[in-house]
């Protein structure tokens, strides 16, 4: 091993440190490694960049990848997006990890340089980066991978674009949320659109049709999601939603239902309050708070002695709301 070349100590700690980095002993390199990092040093980020890019250890490397996480230099994000390249599973996972936590937003005109390579690695990586950074140019980029063939990439564009939040994005999201293959990139893209607006009929019906998705996860996420823009057309589906085979999903239509502040949903949500499971009781002791429906008082009255404090707790809550509305 030699000393990484252009690089000149600039005391006698960090010629010592520059010394064991070029070490026979890969241990002895990584504990350098670390060393270095300490100091915090600009003089000698170069000799981490080097050690990632060119030590024979995969040891050093991947100790390489992780503490060059500190900084954001152009370079230093170049030799981790190099790094997503190398030849160690272990070193390439190190380096997207470094990636993801990158928080100035000049980094991603580095990123965007990368987001198109053939590696479907490299493509996850990237994008997962940019959508920490939200940054405002992954926006083409990101709607290109929505129709890539890896799901893990489809998946990132996503999430990108749920970040973003651009109008445009919503129709590509709407096909992705009921026509993906992949259950995971459905359940994305349907929370994704929680950024539409209620007048966006082509992202309320994707998530109409969402509720009737194969798998309960999209489900559940698609009656997460029609609470948030609390969409008025979905009263009638979530209301059919509270006969879900899953109780998670049953939760999640009676939230939204809540939500949606209508009152002539809370006799549908009212006999949920004798349910088996203590969280859709007190989940449906709080819809039926904010629909504040007199008729569910006598309901919500015979609730206050339930086994479980929390629903007790949310019976509560949910007459002095009724009851107020009543007066």
């Amino acid at each position: 091993m030699t000393v990484p070349p252009l690089i000149v100590p600039s005391d006698a700690e960090s010629a010592a440190l520059l010394a064991r980095l070029a070490a026979d002993d890969a241990a002895v390199r990584r504990i350098a490694l670390l060393d270095i990092a300490d100091l915090e040093e600009p003089d000698l980020l170069p000799a981490l960049v080097s050690a990632l890019r060119d030590d024979p250890a995969a040891e050093v490397r991947l100790e390489a990848a992780r503490v060059l996480a500190a900084w954001e230099q152009e370079e230093i994000v170049e030799a981790l997006c190099g790094a997503l390249l190398d030849a160690d599973s272990d070193v390439r996972a190190a380096a997207a990890q470094s990636l993801s936590e990158l928080k100035d937003p000049a980094s991603g005109a580095v990123l965007r340089r990368w987001v198109e390579r053939p590696e479907p690695f490299v493509r996850t990586a990237v994008l997962r980066a940019l959508r920490e950074l939200r940054f405002a140019d992954a926006f083409d980029p990101a709607l290109h991978a929505l129709t890539d063939v890896t799901p893990s990439v489809r998946l990132e564009a996503v999430s990108v674009l749920g970040w973003l939040k651009d109008a445009r994005a919503l129709a590509p999201l709407a096909a992705l949320a009921t026509g993906d293959a992949e259950t995971e990139v459905r359940r994305t893209a349907v929370g994704a659109l929680g950024f539409a607006p209620v007048t966006h009929e082509g992202a309320t019906a994707a998530l109409l049709g969402a509720l009737r998705d194969p798998a309960w996860q999209v489900r559940e996420e698609a009656a997460t999601t029609l609470g948030k823009l609390r969409a008025p057309a979905a009263r009638d589906p979530l209301v059919t939603t509270l006969d879900d085979d899953y109780w998670q999903v049953r939760l999640r239509a009676v939230r939204a239902l809540g939500q949606l502040g209508d009152i002539s949903a809370a006799r549908a949500v009212a006999p949920l309050l004798t349910h088996s499971i203590s969280n859709l009781r007190k989940e449906a002791a709080l819809a039926l708070g904010e629909l504040r429906d007199p008729a569910t008082l006598p309901a919500l009255r015979d609730a206050l002695d339930d086994r479980d404090p929390d629903v007790r707790k949310a019976v509560r809550i949910a007459l002095q709301q009724v009851e107020g509305a009543a007066v």
